[in-house]
């Protein structure tokens, strides 16, 4: 049910809860998305709920077949590795320009995440892990101080979301991560440019190949 006391417009608050569901596969890749079942889940008229599966459309998260209906789109291994080659590259010049503009603000909180991230994996929280794994990724960007690619590395992880809660089913992948981003933290520290570029393209790599050799 929505919070319907929040002042924003209830058919962005349709669209963002509706989003959330797709991303974190509560409803899963290939679900029929009923708008009255959906209505009535959130407590609103099927209205908003029409409007958001038209946009979430757009964004290539819901397929709508004529005289059959909606369902969220399904994540295809095509469209992981699409996303990653372009992740790849923006976030090796992230690293790059992070590790000539590091401050020790952002050394700090990289190490911060890390270590919540080998909490959550000790306790085995998938939600904690990708949180840590979102943020961590998303510091190195803010530590570039360049609102442009910000913005665009902000969208690729969104895309890149409901492959993260496929990827973190399995414990064991989970438990390389920690020291996979402290190779990456110690070569931002080290301020070398090249180094840092390499060992993003390098984590990368690592999730490509995970993702062709096992069929994600």
């Amino acid at each position: 049910m929505l919070d319907i006391q929040n002042h924003r417009p209830l058919r962005v608050l349709v669209y963002e809860e509706l989003k959330h569901r797709i991303l974190i596969g509560e409803i899963p890749p290939g679900a029929r998305m009923m708008e009255v079942e959906l209505a009535e889940d959130l407590g609103v008229s099927r209205t908003p709920v029409r409007e958001a599966i038209r946009n979430l459309e757009k964004e290539g998260l819901v397929t709508i077949e004529p005289r059959r209906g909606a369902y969220a789109s399904k994540l295809a291994m095509k469209d992981v590795i699409d996303i990653l080659e372009v992740r790849q590259d923006l976030e090796a010049l992230s690293a790059s320009l992070a590790a000539a503009r590091m401050t020790d603000e952002y050394k700090e909180k990289l190490y911060q995440i890390n270590d919540q991230y080998r909490i959550a994996v000790e306790t085995g929280t998938t939600a904690d892990m990708i949180r840590c794994d979102t943020e961590f990724h998303r510091a190195i960007v803010e530590a570039c101080d360049n609102p442009v690619l910000m913005r665009m590395i902000t969208q690729l992880q969104e895309m890149v979301l409901r492959f993260r809660y496929l990827y973190y089913e399995d414990l064991e992948r989970a438990k390389k991560q920690p020291a996979a981003h402290q190779f990456i933290i110690d070569a931002l520290v080290s301020g070398d440019e090249e180094r840092a570029r390499k060992a993003a393209r390098d984590h990368i790599d690592d999730l490509k190949t995970l993702v062709l050799d096992e069929d994600l």
